[in-house]
């Protein structure tokens, strides 16, 4: 029964995440957030689960991406071999962190996220659709500011349990980058921040000694195998749909749903 509640969760996490064109983090969070408590596990510990099993999920739909941004030369690798170092090492320690915060400060933490990121798709469209007119000779800062900017959205992504699309695309477009080599890049940002990442939720779970079943530390694996087979067919189909219908309208409509779960974590956290 659980492994029929987690295909059911991919398959709307890939779908929204394809229809929305977000990483699936901001999806698969919420829902597992929900379905935990819904199933009892330890209030302290359901926050954690929700974040790394996120991060090992998205494993999965990173490989899916990269490959299809890179067929079209959209992946700036020498920017990647910058940023990979920081991004694993960040990630690996913000799981860390994330072990050492309690699951209603989490709660907190990630409602303020997914609140600024539904604002961000409110007012961000006109920006984004400049973006895409970048000047193509970007100038990036030198490795050593990329390596520590890595090893910031390392940090941020694995606490807010998310493949960091979020964080690197607005950091590059901020240097020039036009947005496809934004968006590709960012995408193979998002295979070692995710890997990383659930292997320190992983390793600090282990060391935390949850007491949840079908886990290994912070990663629930039916969770991870159902979300993860469903979510890389239903993207394709939720990317069919976005071209369909207005683009503006379906970010609008996802930072309407972002807001409403952003404001659920902060009413749980705060009462």
């Amino acid at each position: 029964m659980e492994l029929i509640i987690f295909l059911i969760i991919g398959a709307l996490a890939g779908f929204a995440a394809g229809l929305f064109g977000v990483g699936g983090g901001t999806i698969i969070v919420p829902l597992l957030f929900i379905v935990f408590t819904q199933m009892g596990y330890p209030a302290d510990n359901i926050m954690h689960l929700a974040l790394g099993t996120s991060l090992a999920t998205i494993i999965v739909t990173s490989i899916s991406s990269l490959m299809a941004h890179n067929k079209r030369d959209a992946v700036m690798w020498p920017v990647f071999k910058n940023l990979v170092p920081g991004l694993a090492i960040g990630c690996f320690l913000g799981a860390g962190i994330a072990g050492q915060i309690s699951g209603l400060y989490l709660q907190l933490i990630v409602g303020i996220f997914l609140l600024w990121v539904a604002y961000k798709m409110f007012v961000g469209g006109k920006n984004k659709a400049d973006s895409s007119a970048s000047n193509t000779n970007a100038v990036l800062p030198s490795k050593p500011k990329q390596l520590a900017a890595g090893g910031v959205i390392g940090i941020a992504s694995a606490i807010f349990g998310i493949g960091g699309g979020s964080l690197t695309v607005p950091y590059l477009t901020r240097y020039g980058v036009v947005m496809q080599k934004a968006v590709g890049t960012s995408a193979a940002c998002g295979l070692p921040i995710s890997i990383a990442g659930a292997l320190g939720f992983m390793i600090f779970g282990m060391q935390a000694q949850v007491n949840v079943p079908n886990t290994i530390g912070f990663v629930h694996i039916y969770a991870f195998l159902g979300i993860s087979i469903m979510s890389f067919f239903t993207a394709k189909i939720g990317a069919k749909v976005a071209h369909i219908l207005s683009p503006q309208l379906l970010k609008k409509c996802f930072a309407v749903l972002l807001t409403v779960v952003g404001c659920y974590f902060l009413y749980k956290g705060l009462f």
